[in-house]
């Protein structure tokens, strides 16, 4: 099978690596890929907003199956384009049409999604610039702390959770001023949840589903969860507290109502599903929808799976995933995100990588941040330069080889959490 797998950070490369373990692979192409996926496949200059030029990469390499790693390019139709054009219509998508990302696309849609068809979630109002003062209003009749999000995509920068009212207040008029263009033109206010937070990931075509192993990952940029919020620093999977009665109401009262309610609401979706939740008190609740796979979850998650992707992936496109089954690894897997000095503020990219061949057999390293420097070489193009993952018998075991890898690369300003996974273990322990 002839696949492009569209995107270029640790997440694709995460998916690349499993994809390349199936017998059933005859050629990747990853669009634009990263300086690591080039040993997985071929990298291949594609802009996946050029519909057009996507569609005619399909038709001159006889692509079976595009898989789409990131959101934007699904909120902005491209599974529609490809099923418009006649010479590619027949091609099947992993990944909603644009229509369906509007779970990820609009918190305003996602939040009214999941009041319609009753799954747990805050209590929550939109507001734009014409109605601001009622979204002042809607603020004090909460109690602090105040989550203040923009409706749509602002590469994981969009919300804002505020202690103080007259700061909240002010940083919705910012926001509706523009603060994240036109992302925050609509503003979306919320109840806050306290708890602690997980991923759960979802296969589905639209009618059966499969559950992926959930995952635990970690935001903030310092140790202890202090600092700014990044794109993820690293992640755990399993999730301690996640046991198998937390998962059958995960799935009773929100996976199933989730797949049922798109189904209701007449929007095909054919991809994954992530669910942001949170466990306040025993119960799950749902803080968001992504319509991808996480990252840096997803480098934890395909080294836990041990069914075939590829025979995953086909039956989601054929409609028949209510006969299969995601068989997952017992073990535990961790992974530790390096990132360049500075994220995520400003930073310097091009920086000289060492140590990538002196990774051992006990860990993944999942590239994201890099490229290839034309001379044999791999330096860094991103804040998150590289995820190590690994399995072990238990979080500290996994942990240990994790760190013992990340010590072996080197780059200039590299910096990375000393602390992924503790909290999982005081939890772990506390269940004993």
């Amino acid at each position: 099978m002839n696949i492009l797998l569209i995107g270029g950070g640790g997440r694709e490369s995460a998916i690349a690596w499993k994809l390349r373990q199936s017998p059933r692979l005859s050629n990747l192409y990853i669009a634009p890929g990263n300086g690591g996926t080039a040993t997985l496949g071929q990298n291949v200059a594609l802009d996946p907003n050029d519909h057009a030029s996507v569609c005619d990469f399909i038709v001159s390499n006889a692509i079976d199956m595009v898989v789409v790693g990131p959101e934007e390019p699904l909120v902005k139709g491209l599974h529609d384009a490809i099923l418009a054009d006649s010479r590619t219509a027949n091609v099947p998508v992993i990944g909603p049409k644009a229509q369906g990302a509007e779970l990820e696309g609009s918190k305003d849609f996602a939040k009214a999604f999941m009041v319609r068809h009753g799954i747990p979630t805050a209590r929550y109002k939109s507001f734009t610039s014409a109605n601001v003062a009622e979204g002042e209003a809607f603020l004090e009749e909460l109690r602090p702390p105040y989550v203040l999000k923009a409706d749509g995509l602002a590469a994981g920068k969009g919300v804002l959770i505020i202690d103080n009212l007259d700061e909240a207040k002010r940083e919705l008029r910012a926001m509706l001023d523009g603060m994240f263009g036109a992302a925050s033109a609509t503003v979306v206010i919320e109840e806050f949840l306290s708890g602690v937070e997980l991923s759960v990931f979802v296969l589905t075509d639209g009618d059966g589903y499969v559950i992926l192993p959930e995952a635990k990952d970690y935001k903030r940029i310092g140790d202890n969860d202090e600092g700014l919020n990044t794109g993820g620093m690293g992640a755990v999977s399993p999730v301690p507290f996640a046991d198998a009665d937390f998962m059958k109401k995960v799935e009773e009262r929100i996976v199933r109502p989730t797949v049922e309610g798109l189904k209701k609401d007449g929007i095909p979706y054919r991809g994954f599903i992530f669910l942001g939740l949170i466990k306040c008190g025993d119960e799950p609740m749902v803080i968001e929808y992504n319509v991808r796979m996480g990252d840096p979850e997803t480098e934890v998650v395909m080294p836990r799976l041990k069914s075939d992707l590829i025979d995953l992936l086909e039956a989601a496109a054929q409609g028949r995933l209510r006969e299969m089954k995601a068989e997952t690894d017992p073990r535990t897997c961790t992974t530790v995100m390096m990132v360049s000095g500075g994220y995520p503020g400003a930073y310097e990219k091009g920086k000289t990588m060492n140590g990538l061949g002196d990774v051992d057999g006990n860990s993944i390293a999942f590239h994201a941040g890099t490229k290839e420097d034309g001379k044999g070489g791999i330096v860094t193009s991103g804040g998150r330069v590289i995820a190590v993952s690994s399995l072990g018998d238990s979080i500290e075991d996994a942990l240990a080889k994790s760190y013992a890898n990340v010590r072996r690369i080197s780059f200039d300003g590299a910096f990375y959490r000393k602390d992924i996974g503790q909290d999982m273990i005081r939890i772990r322990d506390s269940r004993k």
